[in-house]
């Protein structure tokens, strides 16, 4: 795309550049530093030289089937001489297109032959069927351009989360963790213990059937819970190794909702 941008300020214009205090200022001070880029105007913008054919085309409402190749070549090349002028930079295409109307005026200058059998094209269909093509290309562009951008660029993404059902598998419980449990007791038993002497007859049998019998009509049980603290470090034990049975026998299952949560015991 290029662009004619006026960078300087001409100094032979008949009106007047500015007014200071009433007086009409001609032309620009000796003195007056004016960058290059200090001022820039965009007059107007061209995709590319079939672009500006037609902006000159239609500006002077004339006939794309009938162009008067020598007015619109001498308007092409001012602009590509202003182009010039302005040092912006120009593009290879644009002289492509400035070769292209000077070999068709020339054509069109050139004495015709007139044969009615095998009749000359005239030297403008070419350059007439390639601006009516871009005409047609640029109009659905403008067209497209116009659409709301929903539903052409971006597109609303609608989710029913209804429908979607998650498992949350529990996690399963290792000997580890058993074993860190029991452990957390046995420190806890450290504070009830006692000094008497006394016969203790516990039986890891009568422990199994303890436990099934507390845990019986619960869907869930405490781990820390079926501990006695009361009797002692012996009697943790032998409740541990009734656990361990009950399990080896697939007659209780340990259950921990999440790492680190507390572990129940479930009768099956």
């Amino acid at each position: 795309m290029h662009s004619i941008e006026i960078t300087s300020v001409e100094s032979t214009l008949i009106a007047p550049i500015a007014t200071v205090k009433g007086q009409a200022i001609l032309s620009v001070p000796q003195d007056l530093y004016i960058p290059p880029d200090a001022m820039k105007v965009f007059l107007e913008a061209f995709e590319g030289p079939l672009d500006f054919l037609l902006y000159l085309i239609r500006k002077q409402n004339i006939d794309i089937l009938d162009i008067p190749i020598a007015a619109v070549t001498r308007q092409y090349m001012e602009y590509i001489e202003l182009m010039q002028e302005l040092s912006i930079e120009l593009a290879a295409e644009y002289l492509v297109m400035a070769a292209i109307l000077a070999e068709i005026k020339s054509r069109m200058l050139l004495p015709h032959v007139v044969d009615p059998e095998h009749p000359e094209e005239d030297p403008r269909a070419e350059l007439a069927r390639r601006l009516q093509e871009y005409e047609r290309y640029k109009q659905a562009a403008e067209a497209l351009n116009q659409l709301p951008q929903l539903e052409r660029d971006t597109f609303a993404v609608h989710v029913d989360a209804s429908s979607i059902s998650v498992t949350k598998p529990l996690p399963t419980t290792s000997l580890k963790e058993l074993l860190l449990a029991f452990s957390d007791v046995l420190k806890r038993v450290e504070f009830q213990a006692n000094h008497s002497i006394q016969m203790e007859n516990l039986s890891v049998r009568e422990k199994m059937s303890h436990i099934l019998a507390k845990t019986q009509g619960q869907q869930h049980f405490l781990f820390s819970e079926l501990f006695d603290l009361h009797e002692g470090r012996l009697g943790v034990v032998v409740t541990f190794l009734a656990l361990l049975e009950l399990l080896k026998e697939s007659l209780i299952e340990f259950i921990q909702t999440t790492p680190f949560a507390p572990i129940y015991l479930k009768s099956k």
